[in-house]
């Protein structure tokens, strides 16, 4: 799944820097479906989390795999030297370029969230590249 936002700001990633959860996403559905985990188990985005995908997350374009009615957004966070030690949501597309021309090892974590019924997944990382 192609990030918006950073396919946008030309940042994207080379492919050894980056590290994909789609198999653990599947893996949680997949119980989630099977009846073994309850929707409360995987349902538990931290407020700050849901805000910014309600605010500042780009559209994922696909409902949510949970709910089916919501909208999943992707937000994207930056860790890295002079950053507070949260990281920095990124709200718009040119912020990650920006980072990626500074100086350090900046990390980019992109997390999909359904503001309406709070799932939550990581679904990847990557090092920031130059542009």
């Amino acid at each position: 799944m192609a990030d918006p936002m950073a396919a946008a700001a030309g940042a994207q990633p080379e492919p050894a820097s980056t590290v994909d959860y789609r198999l653990v996403r599947a893996h949680v559905l997949h119980r989630l479906k099977s009846g073994s985990w309850a929707a409360e188990d995987v349902c538990d985005a931290h407020p700050e989390l849901v805000r910014a995908g309600r605010e500042v997350g780009a559209a994922a374009g696909e409902p949510c795999p949970v709910c089916e009615g919501g909208s999943l957004s992707l937000v994207s966070y930056v860790f890295g030297p002079r950053l507070p030690a949260h990281g920095r949501c990124i709200s718009h597309a040119a912020e990650i370029a920006k980072l990626a021309r500074r100086k350090g090892r900046f990390t980019c974590y992109e997390v999909e969230v359904c503001p309406e019924c709070h799932w939550n997944h990581l679904l990847r990382s990557y090092v920031l590249q130059p542009c």
